[in-house]
C-alpha cells in the first residue's frame, strides 16, 4: 500500500494517483484481464477502463475498505462481465451470401427504376399518360377508364397500346432498363 502512504487526501493529483496505481498494480491487472478475456488487446482495454473508474472514484482509492488490488481486480472482472453480456445481447452479425440473403433487400434499384419511369411518362402526350394512369395506376378496366375519361373504349385501348409502345422506346433505351410488367 505504498501508494496510500505517499498520498495526502487534500489537493491530490488524480493523474499521479492513476500513474502510481498503474505502476503498482498494472501488471497484475493485465495478467488477470488477459486470463479472463483470452485476448491481450481486449485486456489492455479492460485495464484502461479499470484505471478510469479508479480515477473517477479517488475516494475509494485513497480510503479503501479492504485491499486496493482486490477492488481493482473486482472492477476489472465486472468490466469483462459487462462486455460479455453486451456482446451476447446483440444478435450475431452475419455476412450476406447465397445461403443467407439480407432480411431487407436494397431498394435503391427500385427507386432509380421509378424515377426513370416517371421521366418516361412525362414524355408522353397528356392523352396517353391519362389512359395509362387510369388503367395501371388506378387499376381501372378499359370500360371504366373510358367512362372516366369520356372517350370510347376502343380509343382507350388504342391509346394504351400506343402509350406502351412509346414508353418502351423511351424507357427501354436508357442504360439497359426494361419496362416493368404493368399487366400484374
Amino acid at each position: 500500500m505504498a501508494i496510500l502512504k505517499q498520498r495526502s487526501p487534500q489537493g491530490s493529483n488524480h493523474e499521479d494517483l492513476i500513474r502510481q496505481l498503474y505502476m503498482e498494480h498494472g501488471n497484475a491487472l493485465l495478467a488477470y484481464a488477459t486470463r479472463l478475456t483470452g485476448d491481450r488487446l481486449a485486456a489492455e482495454d479492460v485495464v484502461q477502463e479499470t484505471l478510469i473508474r479508479a480515477w473517477r472514484h479517488p475516494e475509494v482509492v485513497e480510503n479503501p475498505r479492504g485491499s486496493l488490488r482486490g477492488w481493482l481486480l473486482t472492477v476489472a472482472r465486472n468490466i469483462v462481465t459487462d462486455r460479455y453480456r453486451a456482446r451476447n445481447a446483440r444478435p450475431l452479425e452475419v455476412c450476406e451470401s447465397e445461403s443467407t440473403p439480407p432480411v431487407q433487400q436494397d431498394h435503391a434499384d427500385e427507386v432509380v427504376e421509378s424515377v426513370v419511369l416517371l421521366e418516361a411518362l412525362d414524355r408522353l402526350t397528356p392523352d396517353h399518360k391519362a389512359v395509362l394512369v387510369e388503367l395501371y395506376y388506378r387499376g381501372r378496366t378499359a370500360t371504366e377508364a373510358a367512362v372516366r375519361l369520356g372517350i370510347p373504349e376502343g380509343t382507350v385501348k388504342s391509346r394504351a397500346h400506343l402509350a406502351m409502345k412509346a414508353l418502351r422506346r423511351s424507357y427501354g433505351g436508357r442504360s439497359g432498363h426494361t419496362l416493368p410488367n404493368f399487366a400484374a
